[in-house]
């Protein structure tokens, strides 16, 4: 393959998994001019809509749009950037078109009659969806190409009914990319799927029960293509145990871009396990894609990669390039950001900011109330600002002859084991005091007789240097005091509150383990274990953890 020049390319695409915006924490332009692309797909953003912050939502030289979720805070999200020369003609958030009330929308929402219409609204109420629309110049020819970011969701082994809302996403994923694609518009579906397609994408695919069986790889099945050029290549390159897996790509219209370029490198990931340390040992998997229509991958795209070098997050990006150029639209759709009441200086309704509470949960609330919380009366003013409803009691007016209580403070614990210690503040008062009072007893004597003043003198001086002295003795008496103190009240706590056991060492690296606690629910939930501390990684790897496991017994 004749390598590239790049400097003759005019679009580049990035999709990346940030793991939250505070990834961001250098500054959200730094971080999106670093990455250098025309369109910058984010997902898994947690962030609300009341959460968005201006610097965030509106960045010089970029035009955005955010997808929330409308469930839960600080969970899923997606957001698109588009530089100002990539300024889409159409945007809108979501698959359904449900979530679409205005002009400049995509459109083109494919066959939606096997979900009804509370599944629909489900499927869109995560915020896991933007599309946007662009005009481009191919070989002088004016297209347009639509780019869909997703982000996928995850099928939780413990929750049955996530597995069937995934598979629900993936349908509707297909039906609007490929309606999109019969409407004469090329399509980029991009972000993190949530599935490694083949072994090769996966770190231990022989770990995985029924790896080819999975509902998920079924699906990119059918949804990818693989051309009889790329399959005769994938047979020649790659290795033999890999050959049946490199053809499980059926007749589907899309075409997975690093595959494409790269189908046969091998520990390509961009996802790792942060709580396991598995980035070290580069122990993944690949579910963060670029998928372009087959006419758009074999005429256009000249380049795509991963960037495990930027870290960040417990994904990696993923970027494309493509040999055309954007033109870009005039102003952006109204789906844009900067168009967002808040963020464009409109003046908004007094109710957006009156938020009707759920008097359940306030209740709840209530019952689980910490020591210094508000008081009933005044959780009742709060509920009620306008003054509707019981009022606030007034203060009851104290009895004539009665004083009001003044509470003691509180105690120490520590000091019910101190012993009495000598009033060293006392003693050099009153030593300063017996100091000055023979110097004023001096003083007169020496307006007696003139003889002695300078002997007076003399005097006055050694007693002021005394005082210093038994000053400077007692502070640090106090200092030893407030030492011996602490120290035996360490030694007291220690005794009182044991701390963890001692790790044990594992037998592989000879080498301290770490503690853990079992939080998935069960009849182990709570207990403590032991575990190698290295990173997690292959079996056959020497640095890689070790299998040691040992459970903390109970009492220790």
């Amino acid at each position: 393959m004749v390598k590239p020049n790049f400097a003759s390319f005019t679009m580049k695409i990035v999709t990346w998994n940030i793991n939250g915006i505070r990834t961001f924490r250098s500054g959200i332009k730094k971080a999106l001019d670093s990455l250098d692309a025309d369109i910058i797909c984010v997902q898994e953003t947690k962030v609300t809509r009341d959460l968005l912050d201006e610097r965030t939502a509106i960045v010089d030289g970029y035009n955005s749009y955010f997808s929330f979720s409308r469930g839960r805070s600080g969970y899923s999200g997606v957001a698109t950037f588009c530089k100002d020369q990539a300024t889409p003609c159409a945007a809108e958030e979501g698959l359904t078109g449900l979530l679409t009330s205005h002009d400049g929308a995509v459109r083109c929402y494919g066959d939606q009659t096997e979900f009804s219409s509370e599944e629909l609204q489900l499927l869109d109420n995560e915020g896991r969806a933007v599309i946007t629309k662009h005009r481009i110049m191919c070989q002088g020819e004016s297209q347009t190409i639509t780019v869909i970011n997703v982000y996928c969701p995850r099928a939780d082994p413990e929750k049955p009914e996530r597995k069937q809302f995934k598979l629900q996403f993936y349908k509707l994923l297909q039906s609007r990319a490929e309606k999109i694609l019969k409407s004469g518009s090329h399509v980029i579906v991009l972000g993190d799927v949530n599935t490694s397609h083949r072994p090769i994408d996966h770190c231990d695919p022989c770990d995985t029960d029924d790896f080819e069986e999975n509902p998920g790889r079924k699906w990119l099945k059918g949804f990818l293509h693989c051309d009889q050029q790329t399959c005769e290549r994938n047979e020649e390159d790659v290795e033999e145990e890999h050959e049946d897996s490199l053809n499980n790509s059926g007749d589907g219209k899309f075409v997975d871009m690093f595959r494409f370029f790269h189908p046969t490198r091998t520990n390509a990931f961009t996802c790792w396990s942060t709580m396991t340390g598995a980035r070290q040992t580069n122990y993944g998997t690949r579910i963060d894609y670029i998928f372009a229509d087959y006419h758009l991958a074999q005429k256009q795209f000249v380049a795509a990669d991963i960037m495990p070098e930027v870290e960040g997050s417990d994904h990696c990006p993923v970027w494309g390039q493509l040999n055309c150029s954007l033109v870009p639209s005039a102003k952006p759709p109204p789906f844009c950001t900067q168009y967002l009441p808040e963020f464009a200086g409109k003046q908004q309704k007094l109710s957006r900011f009156l938020v009707k509470m759920d008097q359940k949960s306030v209740q709840s609330n209530n019952g689980n109330s910490l020591p210094g919380s508000q008081e009933k009366e005044e959780r009742i003013e709060n509920l009620n600002p306008s003054g509707r409803g019981d009022k606030r009691p007034a203060e009851p007016a104290l009895s004539k002859g009665k004083k009001a209580k003044t509470a003691k403070p509180q105690g120490n614990l520590l000091s019910f084991f101190k012993p009495k210690t000598v009033n060293v503040v006392s003693t050099v008062e009153s030593a300063d005091k017996h100091c000055k009072d023979n110097l004023n007893e001096d003083e007169v004597n020496s307006t007696r007789n003139p003889s002695v003043k300078h002997m007076v003198t003399d005097t006055a001086a050694s007693k002021e240097d005394h005082i210093k002295a038994v000053k400077m003795e007692s502070s640090a008496s106090q200092s030893i005091t407030h030492a011996t103190e602490s120290k035996k009240g360490s030694v007291f706590w220690k005794a009182v509150l044991k701390g963890p056991p001692p790790p044990p060492c594992c037998k592989v690296h000879g080498e301290p383990c770490v503690l853990r606690t079992v939080k998935k629910e069960g009849p182990n939930v709570g207990r403590q274990f032991f575990v190698c501390a290295r990173p997690q990684g292959h079996a056959s790897n020497p640095e890689a953890r070790c299998n040691f496991f040992m459970w903390v017994e109970k009492g220790k």
